[in-house]
């Protein structure tokens, strides 16, 4: 049985119009569908509703003992963070993310890339150590500094996992299967976000991680990502078989060619992985010259300190 979006299944459709298993496919996709039609009846949606709640309720434990909390971290997971996942997933757009491959590659760009890298500097590990209580703080901590998270939190393990992923999801049965079956279809939402999450969080984060490299190596790693999304656009352009197998070719959207939809997506990949990934390096090299000037102003303190102690030990003799 094919796994066609409600929003196609409620759509009045002619019996000529209908894919492989007698679904009714999609109607034309347009911008007022991407505004118009959300879809909150998925875990993932309620998911995002249960973090964004536990994350404002953080915020608010610490405003009432009188703490404060930079709004920059709670507009950077609320908005482009949790936001970014819900835009792609729970609204028209992604009603489409099984019938055009050019909308799932949107999907690809935001759950990897765009929205891990907020949740990032949301840095929610950071508010719940400074709102939780002694016991699960002290749990917090031990999964945060288990071998399990220094494993992959490691920045070259998580560099691996982030590139070979996608080359096994989208040149393998694996992507058909998603295509197929919802429960899979899920499942790689959730397995974007957290290959971009165990990605960016050691790179880019705020949050406490163990095994954090200095900002030269972290520089370094991530210019190394920058071609990544370049040989995988370029390689799905110039592809010679539809990734999919024969899903697109049988849902017969009369609106859109599989094949060209094809190359769209490859450009997506192509254009928004560079953009995404250069943007990050500047953002990564301004966090460089915001902590050398910390250390800068520390050092400086240090060195007033020492002298004002050589003073006074000179005074009193």
């Amino acid at each position: 049985m094919l796994h066609v979006d409600p929003i196609f299944a409620a759509t009045s459709v002619a019996p000529a119009t209908l894919a492989a298993g007698g679904e009714a496919v999609p109607p034309p996709f347009t911008v007022a569908r991407v505004l118009t039609e959300t879809r909150l009846d998925s875990w993932l949606a309620l998911g995002l509703v249960l973090a964004a709640g536990l994350y404002l309720y953080g915020v608010y434990r610490l405003r009432l003992r009188g703490d404060r909390w930079p709004v920059v971290r709670t507009v950077c997971f609320l908005g482009p963070g949790l936001g970014g996942i819900a835009a792609v997933t729970v609204s028209g757009l992604g009603a489409y993310d099984t019938a055009l491959l050019s909308v799932h590659m949107v999907q690809h760009m935001v759950l990897s890339m765009i929205a891990p890298i907020f949740l990032a500097l949301g840095a929610p590990v950071t508010l719940a150590l400074r709102t939780l209580p002694v016991r699960p703080r002290k749990r917090l901590l031990a999964i945060v500094h288990s071998r399990i998270a220094r494993v992959y939190s490691f920045p070259l393990v998580a560099f691996a996992i982030f590139v070979v992923n996608p080359f096994a999801l989208y040149f393998t049965g694996l992507y058909e299967i998603t295509l197929r079956h919802e429960w899979a279809h899920e499942l790689v939402h959730a397995h974007f976000i957290m290959t971009g999450c165990v990605f960016f969080w050691p790179l880019l984060g705020l949050d406490p991680l163990p095994g954090r490299w200095p900002y030269p190596a972290r520089a370094l790693l991530m210019l190394l990502s920058v071609p990544f999304h370049t040989v995988l656009g370029l390689t799905i352009m110039q592809s010679t078989t539809l990734l999919g197998g024969d899903w697109y070719p049988s849902l017969h959207l009369s609106w859109s060619d599989p094949w060209n939809d094809q190359v769209v997506a490859g450009g997506v990949l192509w254009a928004g992985g560079e953009f995404v990934s250069v943007t990050m390096l500047a953002v990564l090299v301004v966090q460089w010259i915001k902590q050398s000037e910390r250390e800068a102003r520390r050092l400086d303190r240090e060195l007033d300190r020492q002298e004002a102690r050589q003073r006074a030990a000179e005074a009193s003799a």
